[in-house]
């Protein structure tokens, strides 16, 4: 067994086991998937361990690999923090950066946590709220970055990808069939007058089971079964599930996830997190 670990092999067991797979995870180093796996390999060699076991097309973690992930962790951190350190070049300051509630999770918790990682000077300062809030912030020069979820993004955006939006509702329910249809939205949401639009012209009758400003409050009502609502694709919390089959709602068409990048900063700690937005929401 060699007396050092490769740390640029670990650093891609580590992402693999953090973004779920290879294919995203040489998005996330900027290397290529075979590159990727030629370095789990090669770790796993040199370790003499069987690190993921591959088993229905799905990579999951061996016991063994569970463990060196742990140290893993903590051995990238602490190289990055050495490197940031005594950089001359480095990176400090904040970041503040604006993510829709509703497509928060589950992308954001790992690049904050890798963002932390590559520059434990700077500080991410992360602000959920709305598209139409944020981006009048933006304009007033109050986030440097924003994720933007819209139907027609402005020339200045970058869009990352479409989705498209789906009825969701309790795992197993029948609020779905109910008449009138039942509605769970905030007052603010942006999915609510494309949901209500489609239920028109569908000549489908409805009344709102919620108001005010609670996502909480829309979140228990779905999943009680009083209601449904909708999200995007990929971006649906526990206690929903999207409503298929035969269902007679009417279909809502895609929404947009874009960038918006403002001018206060331009460095690599900027543009880290702007690749990682990228292929977070994005690959």
């Amino acid at each position: 067994m060699p007396r050092n670990l490769d740390l640029a092999s670990l650093r891609s067991f580590v992402t693999v086991a953090d973004v779920g797979g290879v294919t995203r995870a040489a998005g996330y180093l900027n290397l290529t998937q075979s590159a990727v796996s030629m370095q789990i390999k090669r770790l796993e060699e040199s370790l003499g361990l069987t690190l993921f076991l591959r088993a229905a097309r799905k990579l999951a973690l061996s016991p063994e690999g569970e463990q060196l992930l742990s140290y893993g962790r903590r051995m990238l951190a602490l190289n990055d923090e050495v490197l940031s350190r005594f950089s001359t070049s480095c990176c400090q300051g904040s970041i503040r950066l604006g993510v829709p509630h509703d497509v928060v999770y589950p992308a954001i918790p790992g690049i904050l946590r890798r963002m932390a990682q590559a520059y434990p000077m700077v500080q991410i300062n992360l602000v959920s709220s709305f598209t139409l809030l944020m981006k009048e912030e933006f304009a007033r020069g109050e986030f440097d970055v924003i994720l933007t979820t819209e139907e027609a993004p402005e020339a200045a955006a970058e869009v990352v990808s479409a989705r498209p939006l789906v009825w969701v509702g309790a795992p197993g329910g029948n609020a779905w069939q109910r008449r009138p249809l039942r509605l769970g939205f905030k007052d603010s949401c942006i999915f609510r007058p494309t949901a209500q639009g489609a239920l028109d012209a569908a000549g489908i009758a409805w009344d709102m089971a919620t108001g005010g400003e609670s996502e909480q409050a829309v979140e228990a009502t779905v999943a009680a079964d009083l209601a449904i609502s909708v999200r995007m694709a990929g971006s649906i919390p526990e206690g929903m599930e999207p409503i298929t089959g035969d269902n007679l709602l009417p279909p809502l068409g895609e929404m947009k996830l874009a960038l918006y990048r403002g001018n206060r900063r331009n460095d690599e700690a900027l543009e880290m997190l702007l690749a990682e937005l990228r292929c977070g929401y994005g690959c």
